[in-house]
């Protein structure tokens, strides 16, 4: 992943806002029926494999559960009526022709492998929009958790992923996006809006960088 800003930089950044006990980890559609190997999205899936995002953002979970920070898993899916679904835009109307459609209550929303879902994991389900954020359980939800910072992993770094940073920032969110743990298409889009969009208004960093500081989180001083 190309470098946004220096490391010590950036250390200074995370050590600034990773505090576990306000921070959030979202997963953004990291389901079967969208990066499993046999979902609706084949280019999609196979980028967000093959660059390892998918894999990183497992690792981010692991440590989340060991550190008691806080993860929340975010699924797009449709009832099998499309009620309240949106078509107003091309993807919708050509969600509906996909093979794979990401229905309510099928293993196509369940969460994809190698990601594990803990049982104290949130898992906010959405029947519409782009956002994760916008119309959901997901901005009260993290509100009553005390959150302050949000790290936004998944996918898509085409549509998916841009809105739920730009939400949370909206809604008065830090957000941390590490790098190598979102994916779209093609490959070279990915690193394009980062550095063009998403490092404006986020800290962006590497999947190493924040699981270093879950490992170390800043120390505060006694109270006296």
């Amino acid at each position: 992943m190309p470098s946004y800003a220096s490391e010590s930089k950036r250390q200074r950044e995370l050590g600034g806002v990773l505090d576990p006990a306000t921070t959030v980890l979202l997963t953004v559609e990291c389901q079967r029926g969208v990066v499993g190997p046999d979902g609706a999205l084949p280019e999609l899936a196979r980028e967000a494999r093959s660059s390892g995002a998918l894999a990183n953002v497992a690792r981010l979970v692991a440590a989340a559960h060991e550190r008691g920070v806080q993860v929340m898993h975010a699924v797009a899916e449709r009832r099998p009526d499309g009620r309240g679904a949106n078509r107003n835009a091309r993807l919708f109307r050509a969600a509906e022709r996909l093979p794979v459609r990401q229905l309510t209550g099928t293993a196509a929303v369940r969460i994809a492998p190698p990601i594990e879902v803990a049982e104290e994991d949130l898992v906010v389900r959405r029947l519409h929009g782009l956002s994760p954020l916008a119309g959901t359980e997901v901005d009260a939800l993290l509100r009553n958790l005390g959150c302050r910072t949000l790290i936004v992993t998944g996918v898509s770094a085409n549509v998916a992923v841009p809105n739920a940073v730009f939400d949370a920032v909206n809604l008065g969110y830090t957000v941390v996006v590490p790098g190598d743990a979102i994916a779209g298409v093609p490959a070279d889009y990915t690193p394009a809006m980062i550095r063009h969009t998403l490092a404006l208004v986020a800290t962006v960093a590497t999947t190493d960088e924040v699981l270093a500081r879950f490992e170390r989180p800043e120390r505060r001083p006694a109270r006296t």
